[in-house]
């Protein structure tokens, strides 16, 4: 394994790319942010980092005390990789990264279920959800989720939701363009991108709730 490369520098900030700056590092982060994984759904998650680089990235997290490996009890008896509670509290930084990089995010084909979902999270505005409770099932990619909004406050986790005022199932992408990019969720639904169960109504309040910084206006030449 090659060293490490460190900055030899003793800004607090450059010790924290010392342990989570290399390619891939917080991608591992944000993959894990949603709960514990095997190699082989790390490598779903994310699968332009190869298998090698993948696993250099995990030993050095573990190293730095970033996440753990432990091993599930039988029947299971698979190992997967989990943050620690140190590695948690990576979220925030998380989400002010990607709240600053979504002013000049190019438009993209494709978006991971944990990437979308971690979206949610980070682009939410409690400002606009006051009066606003709801329970909405996802499953975006046979994975779900339960979204829940109660006085101003969002958590998205997976799970069943025992009675969600609706469900919206379907691929990630379909989500993500009526979310983000004001693709109405009508069509999502007769084109048969998205489909939704229940009260749609519930659906619609959501869409206001996330709402996208303005995009980044290039400096005159």
């Amino acid at each position: 394994m090659a060293p490490r490369r460190d900055y030899f520098d003793g800004c607090a900030a450059a010790h924290a790319l010392d342990l989570v700056g290399e390619r891939w590092a917080l991608l591992v982060v944000r993959e894990l942010m949603l709960g514990p994984k095997r190699f082989t759904d790390l490598r779903t998650g994310l699968p332009h980092a190869s298998p090698n680089v993948l696993s250099q990235r995990l030993r050095e997290l573990e190293d730095a005390g970033v996440l753990r490996r432990r091993r599930l009890p039988p029947p299971a008896a698979s190992a997967v990789y989990e943050l620690t509670d140190w590695g948690y509290e990576l979220e925030p930084v998380l989400q002010t990264l990607g709240r600053w990089a979504a002013r000049s995010l190019p438009q993209a084909e494709s978006i991971g279920v944990d990437s979308l979902v971690m979206s949610m999270r980070t682009m939410f505005a409690p400002e606009r959800a006051a009066g606003v409770e709801e329970t909405v099932q996802f499953v975006f990619a046979d994975q779900p989720f339960v979204a829940t909004l109660h006085d101003g406050d969002f958590t998205i986790v997976r799970g069943d939701a025992p009675a969600p005022a609706a469900t919206v199932s379907g691929a990630p992408e379909a989500w993500a363009a009526v979310l983000y990019m004001g693709h109405p969720l009508a069509s999502a639904v007769s084109d048969g991108m998205l489909t939704v169960s229940g009260d749609r109504a519930a659906v619609e309040r959501l869409l206001d709730l996330f709402p996208m910084p303005e995009p980044l206006v290039p400096a005159a030449g």
